[in-house]
């Protein structure tokens, strides 16, 4: 089977970068296409809320919560006691891989389209619910419920963060708004998705280069939990999935979510919560190494791994 051309788009990028070839897109075009990216995946999931009753999702939501919080807590002890870990940056690594990547959401749907796999289009509202619950726990693991945490400070920057808000309001306004409205600008966010997440990765690719080199500084432990870790998450992800019978695509995005790693929420909440926790260590594990894995070999496998759990 022929690679996907967005994950192909992410080996140019990567390539490029590892070589030091000049070549970067403007931030103001990554903002622009990482806003396109983050609203057209909430705008699907609203539509598709907008035709189901909420109240139905309630029990699949409290799953999807409960391992958004268990994840971080299993993460934990490995930083800590195997890869020898300060207790801060463990909790702040385990917290990177609690929380949940839009980038390697957004592949896995596109590798889904080209397979002609469906899947429950409400997946988008677990995407913004298991953004939260790591956060939480990574910052707990250090400080419990203290006072010097700066509270206010970090709900702003977690829930007000770009993540949190483009895709909640996605949601909201394709829930209040049905297809039919949201048909007319269509144009903009779902016919080209695809080349802008294409675009996306090229740039995405350069970024994870740039984390590579950190490799040599921390050595094969962050190589090993960085591949290791999301295969046995994904595993959870997937029997999470059968258990609230969800269809095949359905699992194997649960499975992407619970294998994926934070680079955009969990950083700016950990500058704040933990300011003492090595940045280098969770950007090196998560963007350099557990990010590139997942969009060139994980989400094939986890697609393989919820083929074989559900007899197929």
């Amino acid at each position: 089977m022929s690679l996907d051309p967005v994950v192909l788009f992410f080996m140019l990028g990567l390539a490029a970068g590892l070589m030091r070839a000049e070549m970067r897109l403007p931030p103001a075009i990554y903002e622009f296409l990482s806003i396109i990216l983050l609203l057209a995946i909430g705008l699907k999931g609203g539509i598709e809320l907008s035709k189901q009753s909420f109240g139905d999702l309630l029990p699949d939501i409290g799953a999807v919560l409960l391992m958004g919080f268990v994840l971080p807590l299993l993460a934990f002890p490995i930083l800590r006691y195997i890869g020898r870990l300060k207790k801060v940056d463990a909790a702040s690594v385990a917290a990177h891989y609690g929380s949940v990547s839009v980038g390697t959401y957004a592949v896995a749907v596109a590798y889904l389209a080209s397979q002609d796999i469906t899947f429950e289009a409400y997946m988008p509202l677990f995407l913004v619910i298991l953004e939260v619950p790591a956060i939480l726990v990574g910052i707990i693991l250090v400080r419990g419920i203290s006072k010097k945490t700066q509270w206010g400070a970090l709900s702003h920057e977690v829930f007000l963060g770009k993540s949190i808000v483009l895709l909640l309001g996605g949601l909201l306004i394709g829930w209040i708004a049905g297809a039919e409205s949201i048909e007319s600008i269509g144009g903009l966010f779902f016919d080209p998705f695809k080349g802008i997440l294409a675009l996306f990765l090229l740039e995405m690719g350069l970024i994870a280069a740039s984390q590579v080199g950190s490799l040599r500084r921390y050595g094969v432990f962050l190589l090993s939990f960085g591949i290791i870790f999301p295969i046995f998450s994904a595993c959870i992800g997937a029997g999470l999935g059968l258990m609230l019978e969800l269809s095949i695509g359905g699992t194997v995005l649960l499975a992407t979510l619970a294998a994926s790693a934070s680079y955009i929420a969990v950083p700016a909440a950990m500058r704040i919560a933990l300011p003492e926790a090595n940045p280098t260590l969770s950007l090196t594990a998560s963007l350099g190494v557990t990010f590139p894995f997942n969009i060139i070999f994980g989400i094939p496998l986890y697609h393989k791994l919820t083929e074989y759990i559900y007899g197929i």
